[in-house]
């Protein structure tokens, strides 16, 4: 039987350096937890075939993908922040990092090769101001994907339209990657501080959109957890 530890310190592992790239037992993790049934009942089986990629090959096509964090806690190297982070405890803070950067629950596989030499969905949910790497907000543009409506990531989400179609709508989609906490029983995202249509830079404004955003990512990605050990 597979088993996974989900308080296991993957950035200790790594040296401090990136566990997405330098832990293998993320790597490990990512390819047991996400080989299983997709929503059509094909088995989306992941076979380790780099450092840090991961590769389905099938009658279903072949597909290479590598680990990411999902959630950005705007603690390092965001100077827009900087005035808010500061005035959060350090311990806080460390618990919020230690969450969402060493956890399994806070981390994505995502496609991992460029298609017409273009960012990847990783890349762009990052630089695209917009989204700000928050995972609320990238699951939003997947809702609208499968709507067919527009949206910040729309059309980097259509040169993975291969990948999106393997879970066959945006409920199969949630459903695999245990992301239930991020959508109302309508199927309507949940968004960690008040969503304004993709208005205004995605990054918290003030403290207390902060905290609102830590509370909110801590509580996902803590369910997260709980829902991948009981997955496996």
């Amino acid at each position: 039987m597979n088993k996974i530890d989900i308080n296991f310190d993957f950035r200790e592992e790594s040296k401090d350096r990136d566990p997405d790239r330098w832990s293998p037992t993320l790597q490990e993790y990512q390819r047991i937890v996400w080989s299983k049934p997709l929503p059509n009942g094909k088995v989306f089986t992941l076979n380790k075939i780099s450092q840090n990629r991961l590769c389905h090959k099938s009658e279903l096509g072949e597909f290479y993908l590598s680990s990411d964090m999902a959630f950005y806690g705007f603690i390092r190297k965001c100077h827009r922040t900087d005035f808010i982070v500061s005035q959060i405890s350090e311990t806080d803070i460390k618990k919020f990092e230690q969450l969402t950067l060493n956890t399994i629950g806070g981390t994505m596989i995502w496609p991992s090769i460029r298609i017409e030499n273009k960012m990847t969905i990783n890349g762009a949910r990052g630089f695209n101001r917009l989204i700000a790497d928050r995972l609320d907000l990238t699951i939003e543009c997947a809702r609208r994907y499968y709507l067919d409506e527009d949206s910040p990531l729309y059309e980097v989400f259509k040169r993975y339209s291969s990948f999106f179609s393997l879970f066959n709508n945006f409920r199969g989609y949630i459903d695999f990657f245990l992301l239930q906490d991020f959508i109302d029983e309508k199927e309507e995202v949940n968004f960690s501080i008040p969503f304004d249509n993709f208005e205004q830079p995605a990054l918290p404004k003030t403290i207390d959109e902060y905290l609102q955003y830590k509370t909110h990512t801590m509580a996902s990605v803590n369910n997260r957890n709980k829902r991948i050990l009981e997955s496996i």
